[in-house]
Formats: C-alpha cells, structure tokens, sequence
C-alpha cells in the first residue's frame, strides 16, 4: 500500500521541499516529471497546482496534498469534491518567508477607490474567484469579479478597476502604484487529506506521523539550540538572562560546583545573549542548529 501525496507545484513547490527535508523526508524533482521520488517507499508524490490541491484530494485522486486556506476555501465555495476534507497540519510557510499571505484589494494609489463599496458597478480582477464574490457579497456590494491568468496587478485601471492578489510583503502591489485597501483573507499551507483515507487506519497513521514531522520543522525555524556550563553560584544570573520554548534543561556535572544548562532560544538572539551569558559566568557555550521540536 501507498499513500497518494500531493506536493505543490509553482512558487510553494522549492519551500515545501525543503521543508520536507527538515522533516526527514528528501524529494527528488526530475523537471520533466511530475512525478518526484521520496526517499519513502511507502509514499507516492505528485505534482499539483496548489489551486487544483483541494479539488483532487476531495475528488480521491489524492490521499492527501499540501496547499492553502484560501485554495481549500475556494474549492469548498465551488460545492465540489466527493469527499470532505481534514486539515492534519497548519504549517505557516509560504514562497519568500515563514509567514502568512495576505490576500487583499487594493486599487490604482490616485483613484477614486478608497474603499470596498466604492466599487460598486465596478470590476475586480483576481485568481480568486468565489472568495472573492463571497467577500463582496457579504457587504452587499455590486461587483462584475473576474478570473486574472496572472499579471494581476497591472490590469488597473485599463483592464479592471482594482484587484484582489496575494501578498507577502506588499513590494509588488506598491512597485505597480497600488495602494491596498483592505485584507480579504489570511492563508498559509495546509496538509490536508480526504475521509477515504483517513479512515484507513495505515494511512491515517502514516499522515498522522507526516503532519507530526512538518509541524516539527516548522517549529524548529528560526530557533537554535544553547548549551553551556557555569558555576552554581552564578546559575540565577544565567536563567534570568535565558528565554525558553519552556524551561532550560539544567544538569550536574562530575564537579559538583557546575552545572550545564541546555535551552531553545530564537536564533536572532544568539548575538545578543551569548556576551552577556559570558559574562555572567557561562564557559564553554556551544550554539547548535534545530530541525525539528516536537511540541
């Protein structure tokens, strides 16, 4: 027996490899295949669009896929799918950084559009679709919506009047002279499987001990390890200066005078912290990378 993956393809597709490989599990991607190898002979993975992800999942050609709320939101408010879908995993990623996407409207900086309901007769251009009906329909707003193949952002003011696009930091929007003028959704990728699978106990096992090693790299990010010794009598000094996930591991040593202390800390803090344990009385500091915290 195999499980059926889904890995996303397009801009989630480098990130969410790489997240596999912290995770343990090192896909192979031939470019002209669809289908990558995993070092996992119990897995099959294939090559999805994360628009489409849901649809084949709900549908049964997948077990299971990774992709985001905004594309499971999609698919749910297309009525589509034989099979209801589980969330197994919220796994914060996406293309540039370990954040969410924000999808947003945004409209030309100098026109007359400040708002949602001044587009009111108007046209938004957006991949999407159904959310974005559904946002507009909510504040009882007139709007002709419709599907962008991509280039969104430069369809105002020519092609529509404003649009709704997924950002990360905004640059894009801001680069085309587009100011943002309210957020629709927030989104970040997903494992998600169908209740086929999951009520197979082998698969619901096998995606239960995936999302457990994704959810571990994910927590592992941007956090490092810090082991060090110091004496007892200075041991306050060194917790007081230490931020835990949640309290140091403090051990005795063969001399009875020292103690080593091990901790998780945010990796931005290391520079920081590393002089002042020192001089506190830490000796023999030793940072170390993370790939996983099992929470």
């Amino acid at each position: 027996m195999k499980l059926k993956l889904g890995i996303p393809k397009g801009s989630l597709q480098d990130s969410t490899i790489q997240l596999f490989a912290r995770a343990g599990f090192n896909i192979y991607v031939n470019s002209r295949s669809y289908f990558p190898t995993i070092d996992d002979p119990e897995v099959e993975c294939m090559l999805i669009r994360a628009q489409e992800m849901a649809r084949y999942v709900s549908d049964g050609v997948l077990d299971a896929g990774l992709t985001g709320q905004d594309w499971i939101e999609e698919n749910r408010l297309a009525g589509a799918g034989k099979h209801t879908i589980t969330s197994l995993a919220d796994l914060v990623y996406s293309k540039q950084s370990f954040g969410k996407v924000k999808w947003v409207l945004a409209a030309p900086e100098n026109s007359r559009f400040k708002s949602a309901k001044d587009f009111d007769g108007g046209t938004i251009a957006t991949e999407l679709v159904r959310v974005t009906k559904a946002y507009f329909d909510r504040l009882g707003v007139n709007v002709n919506v419709e599907f962008s193949w991509g280039a969104t952002e430069v369809k105002p003011p020519v092609l529509a009047d404003g649009i709704v696009e997924a950002t990360e930091t905004g640059s894009t929007l801001r680069a085309n002279r587009l100011a943002i003028l309210d957020t629709i959704m927030e989104s970040n990728t997903q494992l998600i499987a169908n209740d086929v699978a999951m009520a197979d106990a082998w698969k619901r096992d096998k995606l239960n001990n995936i999302a457990l090693l994704l959810s571990a790299a994910i927590a592992a990010q941007g956090r490092v390890g810090l082991m060090l010794n110091v004496r007892r009598t200075d041991l306050d000094k060194i917790l007081g200066l230490l931020p835990a996930l949640q309290k140091p591991t403090i051990s005795s040593l063969s001399d009875a005078d020292w103690v080593a202390v091990n901790t998780i800390i945010e990796e931005r803090s290391v520079r920081d912290l590393i002089p002042k344990m020192k001089a506190a009385g830490g000796q023999g500091i030793v940072e170390y990378p993370l790939n996983k915290i099992v929470l």
